[in-house]
């Protein structure tokens, strides 16, 4: 797409004052309901579709298709990303009411980083052509990665903080216990953060790893800037009231990783492909129609074979329930 500056200002202005009514509705902390989150979910997954659409109006037809094909992609990859938040909240003991407060300073710093990371992407994309095969080859390794976890029989892992959050938390040093939505206090003359700030950046900075796998992706299926950045920033935006609508059905998307491992590694072999044919490589590419069937196509059969799995699972371990009752009882 030939975007003007314009474009991009106003379309940054329009972001920024969408943030700003969500930020003006969730700025008094409480417990979101199931019928809240339901309600903005649904409003931030209309007005990705309004967007999307209104690019295929204005003659945009493949810019149009890339922004879906990226959308559901950078989505269903943060739906991934909530089973990490989820441990990130419980590591902090992060009040209930607190938790709304966190995931929406914590996904704009993710917005930021997000920008940065696509700044960087697309002039390096511009100026060196054959990223796309270490793109590719990182997609494909990550797809393995991902089934290899997938299959593991190992418990689900305790939050680690990394060495950048670790290295904060010794220099300002945290206070005991959670001050409402303070971040930072006065203690004996000195200011120290609060646990509050440092959940925040948590999230924000864990987003750095996220976007190690999100951002070859949706380059994989489009190096416009523009629809790069767009699909991201509407894929983040809901995610704080996503968190709070499928947190309890987050475990029963067993089969989740494998349907991500599949889209990865499809991504990546369309990389490859492309930098092949950059190269002057006779080989056929991915249309994007394609790319849409296929992404669509592999979550739904994943999101069907996962209840499937998970409603086995729950009457295998009621019938197994009952038979240890039916035992207590004889004796």
């Amino acid at each position: 797409m030939d975007v003007s500056m314009t474009m991009w200002v106003v379309t940054v202005l329009g972001l920024t004052a969408l943030i700003g009514v969500d930020f003006l509705i969730g700025r008094k902390p409480h417990d979101v309901s199931i019928k809240e989150a339901g309600i903005w979910t649904a409003v931030w997954v209309v007005l990705a579709a309004l967007f999307g659409l209104s690019l295929f109006l204005a003659g945009e037809r493949q810019a149009s298709g890339e922004f879906f094909a990226g959308y559901i992609t950078e989505k269903s990859l943060s739906v991934d990303n909530l089973f990490v938040f989820v441990l990130i909240m419980a590591k902090f003991s992060v009040p209930s009411h607190l938790q709304q407060r966190v995931l929406l300073i914590g996904v704009l710093i993710a917005l930021v980083l997000r920008a940065i990371f696509i700044a960087a992407g697309a002039a390096i994309i511009a100026s060196f052509s054959w990223v796309f095969y270490i793109f590719g080859a990182f997609l494909i390794f990550t797809a393995w990665k991902l089934i290899k976890e997938a299959s593991s029989d190992e418990p689900e892992e305790e939050f680690e903080e990394n060495r950048l959050l670790k290295s904060i938390e010794q220099r300002f040093g945290v206070a005991d216990r959670y001050y409402g939505t303070k971040l930072s206090i006065q203690v004996a003359g000195k200011r120290v953060l609060t646990p509050l700030m440092v959940v925040m950046l948590a999230i924000g900075t864990t987003d750095i790893l996220f976007a190690l796998d999100s951002i070859p992706a949706i380059f994989g299926l489009t190096q416009d800037p523009y629809v790069v950045f767009t699909a991201n920033a509407f894929a983040l935006m809901g995610l704080r009231q996503l968190y709070f609508l499928i947190g309890g059905l987050l475990k029963k998307l067993v089969h989740l990783s494998y349907g991500l491992s599949v889209i990865l590694g499809f991504i990546g072999v369309k990389l490859i492909l492309h930098a092949l044919h950059e190269s002057g490589v006779h080989v056929p590419e991915i249309s994007i129609p394609f790319s849409l069937a296929v992404i669509c196509g592999v979550l739904i059969i994943t999101t069907i074979t996962s209840l499937i799995a998970s409603r086995r699972q729950a009457a295998e371990e009621g019938t197994d329930g009952k038979d240890a009752d039916s035992e207590s009882a004889k004796i």
